[in-house]
């Protein structure tokens, strides 16, 4: 005879540290975008490891806790600055060819589709998740037209977006934070009820 057993769910929520490696990484990435350093190992080592890997840990927590969206976002966008520190270091050790601005549109295209899709699933979650996503997938489709014109103006236009993009990032995480601390709702997410 089967027992019913309810099993009470009592992990953390992983969700402030996948946004604040999205958010920290996105902001000097777009630091550069805009113009205001050079493509360097600062870089490329947050989006191995922050933007990265932590993200993608993130996103297997949110699968433990049956999060669907939470998943495909954390693990998607950590493998997502996982390849694009591949693109950047791959040519250098010899490995295939940098990818062309065609090439670069195309990928940054592709991204720009799927966060589109993600932000209308975000119109279900929270206002603060719609902002993070409605500005990230402005922020590919900048890039994608700034890579496939050539446009330096749109590139450095997409930088200063994409600083605006992580810093909303960076308040949902830091909004969950505080307000699971203080147990009531101090910084609001607008969460979609």
């Amino acid at each position: 005879m089967e027992k019913n057993v309810m099993v009470t769910e009592n992990t953390a929520n992983p969700a402030p540290l996948g946004l604040m490696g999205f958010g920290m990484t996105t902001i000097l990435l777009n630091i550069h975008n805009a113009g205001f350093f050079p493509m360097d190992t600062m870089i490329l080592a947050m989006g191995i490891f922050f933007g990265g890997l932590a993200q993608v840990i993130a996103g297997i927590m949110e699968f433990k806790k049956n999060n669907t969206f939470g998943t495909t976002a954390f693990t998607s966008y950590g493998f997502f600055w996982l390849a694009l520190v591949g693109l950047n270091v791959m040519p250098l050790m010899g490995l295939g060819e940098a990818p062309g601005s065609l090439s670069m549109a195309s990928f940054l295209f592709m991204w720009g589709l799927f966060t589109f899709f993600m932000f209308i699933a975000t119109l279900r979650i929270s206002r603060a998740l719609q902002v993070v996503f409605g500005t990230l997938a402005i922020l590919f489709f900048l890039l994608a037209a700034g890579n496939f014109t050539g446009s330096t103006a749109i590139l450095t236009f997409a930088g200063y977006e994409g600083i605006l993009c992580g810093f909303t990032a960076i308040y949902a995480a830091m909004a969950q934070v505080i307000n699971e601390s203080y147990g009531k709702e101090i910084l609001p997410i607008g969460v979609v009820k």
